[in-house]
């Protein structure tokens, strides 16, 4: 199946927000003192990469620590057991940077939603025809605002998340061209993981904030 009713809604929270943060750590330890200060700033929703080494260790006690004020979810899902892993787990959303219905129909059959992603109209139509939750553009820095447009052309219905190379300057224009939220991680947090000033961070993330929040996409 491929209709709405297969397809399992983003948290509404995380919607509600428009913008998800892209926590991507040397290691799963430096995790909480920037996921504090992200969320006291007003940061909704963000996604734990699996790059990170022990993400699944901490991952509960993370889901503890800010119950009822963020969603987390895991993301660089690419494979079934991983996947499997992050459900067990209790992530609020998976997130991949592959197009993969295998696994779309894993997220599906689990109930959990999932954002696979792509670049071409092909990649993002397969993920969405395939029962996705929504659909991440990337890197969208390499096409822009004007691309998802495009896109919406043909597929006027489909759910876009863009990641990559997204910034506060262009934050605002992706939500305009239709985003449903944005996806951003190094322009946000610059060296926040590697003993940056977090007080740049949370001006930073409330700037952010205020921009995902103003207006209707």
């Amino acid at each position: 199946m491929t209709g709405e009713r297969s397809r399992v809604a983003l948290p509404a929270r995380t919607v509600e927000s428009r913008l998800i943060v892209v926590a991507r750590a040397r290691r799963a330890e430096d995790y909480e003192a920037v996921l504090d200060v992200l969320i006291d700033a007003g940061i909704r929703s963000v996604e734990l990469t699996l790059t990170t080494p022990g993400t699944f260790d901490l991952l509960t006690e993370l889901r503890a620590r800010y119950d009822g004020r963020a969603d987390l979810g895991v993301g660089t899902v690419t494979n079934g057991d991983d996947l499997a892993r992050a459900v067990d787990a209790g992530a609020r959303y998976l997130v991949t940077p592959v197009t993969s219905p295998a696994l779309v129909a894993q997220a599906r059959d689990a109930g959990v939603p999932i954002v696979p992603g792509g670049l071409t109209p092909t990649e993002l139509f397969t993920s969405w025809a395939a029962g996705a939750s929504a659909v991440k553009v990337f890197p969208a820095g390499q096409v822009g605002p004007s691309y998802l447009k495009d896109l919406r052309g043909p597929f006027p219905d489909i759910v876009a998340v863009p990641s990559g190379g997204v910034d506060l300057a262009s934050a605002e224009a992706w939500l305009a061209a239709g985003a449903v939220a944005v996806s951003v991680g190094g322009p946000l947090l610059g060296d926040a993981f590697d003993g940056g000033d977090l007080g740049a961070l949370r001006t930073r993330a409330e700037a952010l904030v205020a921009v995902c929040a103003g207006g209707s996409a």
